[in-house]
């Protein structure tokens, strides 16, 4: 079990690196205002309208970067900062949650693979550690039940990777759109160019982490014989 705690420990660490970076960047990024000093809930309303989408609720809650959208509901829900912030990091997390919308009402395919996993990821996240846990125990007696382990995990890093280019496209549309709509300026697009890098190397390290736990535990099951 010594080798699960190594990737534990490591990828722990660079989680905590990464995003204390991105905190340090947006609260940077919060001393610059847009350049038409619109607040993050603003951002979101226009950015619809551009885009010629209705029927999306914006609601605030509580916590620090805690913004995301939901496509059971159809709700962009902003963290308090960002949805009265008036700065270049608000805009550019209201635009990227926005472009999720967006991604919804286009059906941007890999939007539709992660939501078509969520159910399953809902299901593994109860069981896979205690089944992992099992499979270890009885890996030489009842290596099956490794197996479904292995297959529950692998479920959930899927799921990981999946979200890397929905994050990504996101992004994409949120810069893009920040850019041609002015409320960016050539300096500013590059400050909100920074803020979605480190947001987006969150779930990077998040899908690496997963994968080589995931392939860990498949070692311990090939190599059961040994």
């Amino acid at each position: 079990m010594g080798g699960i705690w190594i990737i534990f420990i490591a990828f722990t660490l660079v989680s905590w690196l990464v995003s204390n970076q991105l905190k340090s960047r947006f609260k940077k990024y919060s001393q610059l205002p847009t350049a038409n000093g619109m607040s993050g809930k603003e951002v979101v309303e226009q950015m619809l309208r551009d885009h010629g989408i209705k029927g999306i609720r914006i609601g605030s809650v509580d916590g620090q970067l805690s913004d995301h959208y939901n496509p059971t509901d159809k709700t962009i829900n902003l963290s308090k900062d960002v949805y009265h912030g008036r700065s270049i990091a608000a805009a550019a997390v209201a635009a990227h949650e926005t472009g999720h919308a967006i991604q919804h009402a286009e059906a941007y395919i890999w939007l539709q693979m992660r939501s078509a996993l969520v159910p399953i990821v809902s299901f593994s996240s109860k069981w896979v550690q205690w089944v992992l846990l099992a499979g270890i125990l009885m890996v030489n007696s009842f290596p099956q039940l490794l197996l479904v382990g292995i297959v529950l995990f692998a479920g959930t890093t899927l799921f990981s990777i999946i979200t890397l280019p929905v994050e990504v496209d996101a992004s994409r549309r949120a810069l893009v759109w920040l850019k041609t709509s002015g409320i960016t300026t050539y300096e500013t697009q590059k400050s909100a160019y920074d803020a979605l890098k480190w947001a987006a190397y969150t779930y990077f390290v998040a899908a690496l982490s997963s994968l080589a736990t995931l392939l860990y535990y498949v070692m311990i099951y090939m190599g059961r014989r040994d």
